[in-house]
């Protein structure tokens, strides 16, 4: 049992951590954090991740929650998030939606969209505060 968090070092992926933080501590459950990234990402762009995984491990330390951070390569983050939230038997799915404009607001972001429908279980969606 656990949330999973689908992460990206952007202001979206930190709304959906925090938000999974909470989440955890109301619920005194973990914290299953998601990174998907491509296998054929070059090595620098790896060794920033690397090190933006090592602060997000650092906030879930200090905020006393009790959490794992998996590194996918697979690519397909829907896909992963899915998968995770499957084999964990997640209880919520939390993940980070941009702001759009009007239009774009008729249109949800195909991976969004893909694990809203999928999930094995509810599913969570935050935006990131005002700047």
């Amino acid at each position: 049992m656990g949330i999973v968090v689908g992460y990206l070092a952007t202001p979206e992926g930190r709304a959906a951590l925090g938000a999974a933080i909470e989440e955890a501590r109301q619920r005194d459950t973990r914290v299953v954090v998601v990174v998907s990234t491509r296998p054929d990402a070059p090595e620098e762009q790896r060794s920033d991740l690397e090190a933006e995984l090592d602060r997000v491990r650092e906030e879930l330390a200090s905020a006393g929650v009790d959490s794992e951070v998996r590194l996918l390569t697979g690519g397909d983050v829907a896909d992963d998030l899915i998968l995770t939230a499957e084999q964990v038997g997640a209880q919520l799915v939390v993940l980070g939606l941009r702001r759009r404009s009007p239009v774009g607001k008729l249109i949800l972001g195909a991976n969004a969209q893909r694990v809203l429908f999928d999930a094995p279980c509810p599913v969570l969606t935050v935006k990131p505060g005002p700047a």
